[in-house]
């Protein structure tokens, strides 16, 4: 099975967003090595411990800095742009790297009110998602003769499109335009098994696929010991706890104790946001991905690990991966 890697480009407490951009890109080339077969990155604003915002120029970034690997966004949120903008921006990306880009399409605003605002867009716009994705994918597609608008450069580059969801309105657009589709289960795993269940249900073949294709995203706190992968765990729980009280900030630094950091009444919210994860030593980890895999039966996975210390990242990715290719060579024998 494919393995693939989610990135912010967190910023952890500490540090700052010209590091953390350094970081992203020694992961990716790092993550190059190890296997992984998609780099993606996902647009968010007004948050200042996620530096991914300008979320195109990132990729075109990483791109250059690898050779192999896929990369892409997971996602751009298409009601903040307009489709042409963002068939010329991939159609760029995937002239200047062919074969490589992909490019995956939330309807969130990826960002609140103030944020919706300051991008000049508003909220009916999501309304109209599935409309601009047809939009977008014909703008990427075949050259057509009396169109009034076409992309140059994006016309003919046919760049994959994947929908992107945490609700079953993702499952029922990637149905119904034969496109594969990611969840956001690493943040919002409720709807998990029925968004899963009525994308393949209702799945329509179309140019680019003829089967559904659906991805499972999952959080990994991997670490030497079970206790540090725990500890790990602590920054994204703690990040978790102050985004919804409306604290945001940089990637807080990991605690021994987090029963002292987050109060108890909102620890059963914060566990099940992050239900779909993998997080302790290798063997742990290694048994909670094949727990995941075999429950969803996902075509594909896509990590992400949101750890305070570039190091500690760095070295969880690499017992994933190491993880996934024992569960592949077991699957294989």
């Amino acid at each position: 099975m494919r393995y693939s890697l989610l990135d912010l480009a967190p910023v952890p407490e500490g540090s700052d967003t010209a590091t953390a951009l350094a970081n992203m890109a020694a992961l990716a080339e790092r993550a190059e090595t190890l296997g992984y077969h998609r780099y993606w990155l996902a647009e968010h604003h007004n948050m200042p411990g996620i530096a991914s915002a300008a979320t195109a120029v990132l990729i075109g970034h990483v791109a250059a800095r690898t050779r192999r690997m896929r990369i892409g966004a997971g996602g751009i949120m298409l009601p903040n742009h307009a489709p042409l903008a963002v068939a010329e921006a991939f159609g760029t990306l995937a002239t200047l790297h062919p074969g490589r880009i992909d490019l995956g399409l939330g309807r969130a605003p990826g960002g609140d009110p103030a944020v919706m605002q300051a991008l000049g867009t508003h909220p009916a716009r999501a309304e109209r998602f599935e409309d601009e994705v047809a939009e977008l994918r014909a703008l990427l597609g075949p050259a057509r003769d009396g169109l009034p608008v076409r992309a140059h450069p994006g016309e003919g580059t046919e760049v994959p499109l994947w929908i992107l969801g945490s609700s079953l309105h993702g499952a029922e657009v990637a149905a119904r335009l034969g496109l594969p589709y990611a969840f956001a289960s690493h943040f919002a795993p409720a709807a998990l098994e029925r968004a899963f269940e009525l994308y393949r249900a209702r799945f329509t073949p179309s140019a680019q696929l003829s089967r559904p294709h659906a991805m499972l995203a999952i959080n990994v706190f991997a670490a030497e010991t079970d206790a540090e992968g725990r500890r790990l765990r602590s920054s994204m729980e703690q990040a978790f706890y102050r985004l919804r009280t409306g604290r945001p900030g940089k990637l807080p630094r990991p605690v021994d104790d987090i029963a002292a950091a987050i109060p108890a009444q909102v620890r059963p919210a914060i566990d099940g946001a992050l239900a779909v994860s993998a997080t302790g030593g290798p063997s742990k980890v290694e048994r909670e991905l094949d727990a995941l895999i075999a429950r969803h039966a996902p075509d594909e996975v896509i990590l992400t690990s949101q750890i305070h210390d570039p190091a500690a990242r760095l070295a969880s990715c690499e017992i994933a991966a190491e993880a996934m290719t024992r569960l592949g060579a077991q699957a294989a024998a």
